[in-house]
């Protein structure tokens, strides 16, 4: 485990995808580590950045501006050789090497599984969960998921009034990787009529087409389905409805634009919080922690803990979405 020793320069590096509201987080660990006397270290790059030694010194200065932009300022990278136990080794000399003697890891659970490999070779890190996905199961709120379920909730009301004049049905896909929470929430804030999610396993299609036909038979303009990335084949989908129902059928894949633009007040004020109580664990000589949002309150777990953490859609949820879709 890493060693509790004075902290005086802290490194920070945005991982994985990049979400709305990193930059948030990236001018609160800055800004309250130098308030704290403490230096920080930018890492471009995520991990891969990390190796190749692209790290530069941030000043207060080097974060204004930043709090209301999309992406991330550090940028990002996926990094395979961060999986291997030699990157690691590397990795954590290369912190060494500059001084860093606290980490902060913005991103989810596969950049946790780096900054838990960072701290068993003796460099004090802290997680915070930064993904559109709001798949990490220790935590209630991730950095990124409210700007990504908002935008995608407005491109779908655009989606619904051409459908509506069309007299279509729209099969949109959106993000979220392998979990349902962008489709769960969009479904229930767009009033969709059916919500495919990943967690759900199999769906009935022979129903939904049923279903599509009972509506068109009652005068129904429209027919909206919300469909998790995690299942996909949306343009498929969209050609056997058609097929089945006579119904003009279109697939729209949101797609990228899910993870940029300027983020929600939520995000920035979440993200601000979680970056600063971040350099407040390590000042505190903590490490191998992740911070979350639970009930209310900014808390923080163990790494290897957050990581065998499961987190599924409530049943009770998805059931109030099918109700409402009546």
């Amino acid at each position: 485990m890493a060693e509790n020793k004075v902290i005086r320069t802290i490194g920070v590096l945005t991982s994985g995808g990049d979400a709305p509201g990193m930059n948030a987080a990236i001018r609160a660990v800055v800004r309250t580590a130098l308030g704290k006397g403490v230096k920080v270290r930018g890492i471009r790059r995520g991990y891969q950045g990390l190796l190749d030694e692209e790290i530069i010194d941030l000043t207060a200065r080097d974060v204004s501006d930043t709090i209301q932009r999309g992406g991330t300022i550090l940028q990002t990278a996926r990094c395979e050789e961060m999986r291997t136990e030699e990157g690691q080794q590397k990795a954590a000399a290369i912190c060494k090497k500059y001084g860093i003697d606290g980490l902060v890891v913005i991103g989810g659970d596969g950049s946790f599984a780096g900054a838990q490999k960072l701290a068993n070779l003796g460099v004090n890190t802290v997680g915070i969960p930064g993904t559109i996905d709001l798949d990490i199961a220790c935590t209630e709120y991730t950095i990124g998921f409210d700007t990504a379920v908002n935008t995608a909730m407005e491109a779908i009301d655009k989606v619904r009034d051409t459908s509506t004049s069309h007299e279509r049905c729209s099969i949109i896909e959106v993000m979220g990787r392998d979990a349902g929470w962008l489709a769960l929430w969009c479904g229930i804030a767009n009033g969709a009529e059916r919500i495919l999610l990943p967690e759900e396993h199999d769906f009935d299609e022979e129903a939904i087409i049923e279903d599509i036909k009972e509506c068109r038979k009652r005068g129904k303009k429209n027919y909206i389905i919300i469909n998790a990335e995690g299942i996909g084949g949306s343009i498929e989908l969209a050609k056997r409805i058609e097929a089945a129902t006579g119904m003009e059928a279109r697939a729209t894949i949101l797609g990228h634009m899910q993870r940029g633009g300027s983020p929600t007040c939520k995000d920035r004020v979440y993200a601000s919080i979680m970056g600063a109580k971040a350099v407040d664990l390590l000042l505190e000589g903590k490490s191998n922690r992740v911070v979350g949002y639970r009930g209310g309150e900014y808390v923080d777990f163990d790494i290897n803990e957050a990581l065998n953490m499961q987190k599924g859609i409530p049943a009770y949820q998805y059931e109030i979405a099918r109700e409402l879709a009546l």
